[in-house]
């Protein structure tokens, strides 16, 4: 019979991420694997040091789709993936999170009878206007195996009408590589001040492509940055709209603008925080692990353990709230947090024995 083929596929960086203790976990147990990376955000300067960083092999595959429109990218990653497949034949096709590619190759999967298991299945923002909730809803319905990381997730899909069998409770696989990083991390964070600082982040495109809204949140920082040093490492296309939008923000170095980080320097830096300001799916999680206030700049969040358990509160788009949740953090009456039940680092462990014993029942 020989050993199972188990397909990963990513395309984007948080899903590296998350299949760098998958593919560990599955190769401890013999497992044949394949690493598909769909190319949707790549950047050799990003994704090659993330690889080295995270000790990921190198992708077997890369499909080099580019970024372009969602039904584009996604139509590409079909075509471009079902040959994979074809040819491949794997016995069990991981996906990663809620990118346009996750869908895509859950698609051509499940059309092809090809089983897959969804890491991070069930999230839910309960907001359809954002394309991640699309992909995971429909990610959802026709993958075999679900993997959640809270107990949110298993809810929802029994909402939904998926098979309790299906639906596996596993933790989370990103405070996984967060555990086994957290050391080496800890020693690259000499850049990180000895003051207090708020840590920094936005990517989405409902704060950074909003000319209005995108001023609102950087004159905010700007008068947080009086109280507490502001450190933000930039996302190349953030940087690019506050420059179009002619943002303002004072040369008084209070609030330091940086090139983006590599994982294991932001982590370091992460850890050391007062107070960390994003709307970063992944950082909300990270956060909650490392009990640092979190404050996010979104009207919901995908993630409610982290507001429920953790140490995260949603500010929406209340700058007043933003800069009295700060103080509040300044003055020692932050949020305190616990961690999520199988936040432990153990989570792929999970995985692969799932994995293991699944295969032995087809």
């Amino acid at each position: 019979m020989g050993s199972m083929h188990v397909l990963h596929v990513v395309g984007a960086r948080p899903n590296f991420m998350k299949a760098a203790p998958v593919l560990s976990a599955l190769a401890r147990r013999g497992l044949r694997q394949t690493l598909v990376h769909t190319g949707q955000h790549y950047d050799a300067n990003m994704s090659d040091v993330f690889f080295q960083q995270l000790e990921l092999p190198a992708p077997d595959l890369n499909l080099e789709v580019g970024s372009g429109s969602h039904a584009l990218q996604t139509a590409q990653v079909m075509m471009r993936f079902e040959d994979v497949v074809l040819s491949r034949r794997p016995d069990l096709v991981l996906v990663y999170g809620d990118v346009n590619s996750t869908i895509a190759a859950t698609l051509v999967c499940a059309k092809l009878m090809v089983p897959v298991g969804h890491v991070e299945a069930g999230l839910r923002s309960f907001d359809r206007t954002m394309p991640e909730e699309i992909n995971r809803l429909l990610t959802d319905q026709i993958a075999d195996l679900l993997f959640t990381p809270s107990a949110d997730g298993d809810e929802n899909l029994l909402r939904e009408g998926v098979a309790p069998g299906k639906i596996h409770l596993v933790g989370n696989v990103m405070i996984d590589t967060l555990v086994r990083f957290l050391p080496k991390a800890t020693q690259q964070s000499g850049n990180a001040p000895s003051e207090p600082f708020a840590l920094v982040t936005l990517h989405r495109p409902s704060n950074v492509d909003e000319g209005g809204m995108l001023k609102r949140i950087v004159d905010t920082l700007v008068t947080i940055s009086r109280d507490v040093a502001v450190l933000f490492p930039v996302h190349p296309r953030t940087r690019q709209r506050i420059s179009a939008f002619g943002v303002r923000i004072p040369d008084d170095g209070r609030m330091q603008l940086l090139e983006p980080m590599p994982y294991l320097q932001f982590l370091g830096v992460q850890r050391r925080a007062t107070a960390v300001i994003t709307d970063s799916g992944g950082i909300q999680e990270e956060t909650t692990y490392l009990g640092v206030p979190c404050l996010t700049v979104r009207e919901n969040t995908e993630r409610p353990v982290t507001t429920t358990v953790g140490t995260n509160i949603l500010v929406g788009e209340d700058m007043q709230r933003l800069e009295s949740e700060v103080k509040r953090i300044l003055a020692g009456k932050g949020k305190q947090g616990q961690v999520p039940p199988l936040w432990d680092g153990h989570a792929a462990e999970r995985i692969a024995d799932v994995v293991r014993s699944w295969e032995h029942r087809k």
